[in-house]
């Protein structure tokens, strides 16, 4: 179930994310959340946004750090954030990329 925000000024300073998060899980199209994505957010900051779910996705897969940080240009701080995030217990990072292989075609 989607909570919608009773604030009509679209913002929540303890949710920032809530309402973007609420619109894009309506959407069931790849191309129009990147265009989105890309809209919303600098080049860089998609730039950014894309190695940080690569690097993720590259721990998960049992990359080592070191590899990670020399093949996407990433500090080891990021990396080391990132590792940290997949070994929380409900790591929201682990449920996307489940969600994500089970959703995909191989």
């Amino acid at each position: 179930m989607i909570e919608f925000m009773e604030n009509r000024l679209h913002w929540n300073e303890d949710h920032p994310l809530k309402e973007v998060a609420a619109a894009l899980a309506l959407c069931d199209d790849p191309d129009m959340i990147e265009d989105f994505l890309s809209a919303l957010f600098t080049d860089a900051e998609v730039r950014e946004m894309g190695k940080r779910w690569a690097l993720v996705r590259l721990l998960e897969d049992g990359m080592s750090q070191r590899k990670i940080a020399k093949n996407l240009g990433l500090s080891l701080c990021k990396i080391t954030r990132g590792s940290k995030e997949l070994k929380k217990r409900d790591s929201a990072f682990r449920k996307m990329i489940e969600l994500y292989k089970t959703r995909i075609p191989k």
